[in-house]
C-alpha cells in the first residue's frame, strides 16, 4: 500500500533538501500511452525545481523503471519551472497540472504507483 506525505512531511522533506514526485495521470491514445508525473527538488542555490514528464509506457510487470521510459517528446524531455519556495512549486503544480498536495511520494516510490496502474 502507498503512503502519500501528509503536508507537513512534504513540506518538511523538500527544506531537507529531498525530492518528492506524484503520478498524475495517463492518457490512452491510438496504439500508445502516455504517462504524465512530476518532481519537485531544491536545487543547490535554495531554489526549487518543479519537473514535468510526460513518457511513453513503456514499461511491463516486469520492467517498471519509469524513469527509463522513452520521453513524448526527445527534444524537451522534461520541462522544467524555477521557484524561490516550495509553496510556488505546489502552488503552481496545483495550477497547471492539476496536482494534489495529498498525494505527493518521497522520490523513488513512484514505481510503486506505476505498479498500481499496471494492475488496473
Amino acid at each position: 500500500m502507498i503512503k502519500y506525505l501528509t503536508e507537513e512531511q512534504l513540506l518538511s522533506l523538500l527544506k531537507l533538501g529531498k525530492s518528492v514526485e506524484q503520478w498524475l495521470t495517463h492518457e490512452k491514445h491510438d496504439g500508445y500511452t502516455v504517462l504524465k508525473w512530476l518532481r519537485i527538488d531544491r536545487e543547490k542555490n535554495m531554489t526549487y525545481s518543479l519537473s514535468y514528464v510526460q513518457c511513453f509506457d513503456d514499461g511491463n510487470e516486469n520492467f517498471f523503471d519509469i524513469y527509463e521510459f522513452s520521453p513524448l517528446n526527445p527534444d524537451e524531455p522534461v520541462i522544467i519551472n524555477t521557484f524561490d519556495s516550495a509553496a510556488y512549486a505546489l502552488e503552481f503544480a496545483d495550477a497547471t497540472y492539476a496536482a494534489s498536495i495529498s498525494r505527493y511520494l518521497s522520490a523513488g516510490i513512484i514505481q510503486d504507483e506505476y505498479k498500481n496502474y499496471l494492475r488496473s
